[in-house]
């Protein structure tokens, strides 16, 4: 009786490790793969180190802003001589985007740069929100935005008011400069 219960638990395990063990193409596969490659750019930021002018912020402002824990950021250059590349990348990174699991949120364009806002979770409570942004003459950028109490309605306040708030260059320098 003892073994065929151990046989029963050995099958039960074996089987929570191959289901758990998805092979699909996700985001966070996507920027540990090319964190390193060549015309990438990787950046974890704490939300902490983010030093910004909330003076003006209101209260839901304030919330939204205290519910983001970390920013993962990866980006990527493109050049004149590496334009295939940059399109199968971008493919990539649509095709990952895609998925059902991804809500959308927010989506403009500008001057020939699109920017697509997604968020992983319900319309009560987000996950993750991904900030997608591209250019045929920059290449692209992907911002994952990970906390705590996070809200797709809370993370649209953020955005707007950060669009008006007074941000610190210099922290942000090194990625700015990496798409010169």
């Amino acid at each position: 009786m003892k073994r065929t219960i151990k046989h029963i638990f050995y099958i039960l395990f074996i089987a929570v490790i191959l289901v758990s063990c998805g092979n699909g193409a996700s985001l966070q596969h996507y920027f540990v793969d090319n964190q390193e490659s060549n015309n990438f750019i990787s950046q974890d930021i704490p939300i902490s180190m983010v030093k910004l002018d909330k003076s003006n912020f209101t209260e839901e402002q304030n919330e939204a802003f205290n519910s983001v824990r970390r920013l993962n950021f990866l980006g990527y250059k493109t050049t004149e001589a590496d334009t295939e590349t940059y399109q199968v990348e971008l493919a990539k990174v649509k095709t990952i985007l895609s998925d059902s699991k991804y809500n959308d949120l927010l989506e403009f364009s500008d001057k020939g740069r699109k920017v697509i806002v997604k968020y992983i979770g319900t319309d009560d409570e987000a996950d993750e929100v991904v900030v997608f942004g591209s250019s045929k003459e920059l290449g692209f950028g992907i911002i994952r935005v990970l906390g705590d109490d996070m809200s797709p309605d809370k993370m649209t306040i953020l955005f707007t008011a950060l669009q008006t708030a007074n941000i610190d260059e210099s922290q942000v320098k090194d990625l700015m400069n990496f798409f010169k």
